[in-house]
């Protein structure tokens, strides 16, 4: 198979000048404001997206180094599948995370609710879409007796 070469298309500026201590998902950054500033050559690729309240941001883990196929989950001391976790370490370093979309001037993208380190190259970044991005019958495999659903809202009908 081909060798796949990315490059960014901006980079994540938040309050998290290091890695420790950065909010384990976006949903515990909530409130917490950062910026996207997306370079000159992609900003025509922002026009309609100041619509969406949320956005998917698509990034590179370039603090981490290498990766491990087995980790241990920061809410377990059991060894997990690395594709059976969000951890930064992986096969090809790539993040994912969901933000509140406050405004866009020119190549800034103003967010909230934020778990990236500053710094962080954006790979791409897609309009959420509730009806597009929900889904039935939700399982979350190992994760069943670590979360509490009542905490993460998942009660929503579209859920059940």
């Amino acid at each position: 198979m081909e060798k796949i070469i990315l490059s960014p298309i901006g980079i994540i500026h938040t309050p998290f000048k290091d890695p420790k201590g950065i909010p384990i998902q976006p949903k515990s950054g909530k409130g917490v404001k950062a910026t996207v500033e997306v370079f000159p050559e992609y900003i025509e690729g922002l026009v309609d997206l100041d619509g969406f309240s949320h956005l998917i941001l698509l990034f590179h883990f370039h603090l981490s180094k290498g990766y491990s196929l087995k980790v241990k989950p920061f809410v377990d001391d059991v060894q997990r599948g690395v594709f059976a976790t969000r951890a930064p370490r992986r096969p090809n370093g790539i993040g994912l995370s969901v933000v509140k979309n406050i405004k866009i001037e020119k190549n800034i993208i103003y967010i909230e609710n934020i778990d990236i380190v500053d710094g962080t190259p954006l790979l791409d970044i897609k309009p959420y879409i509730p009806e597009f991005n929900a889904v039935e019958k939700i399982r979350v495999g190992w994760l069943s007796n670590k979360l509490s659903f009542a905490e993460t809202k998942l009660s929503d009908e579209r859920f059940l």
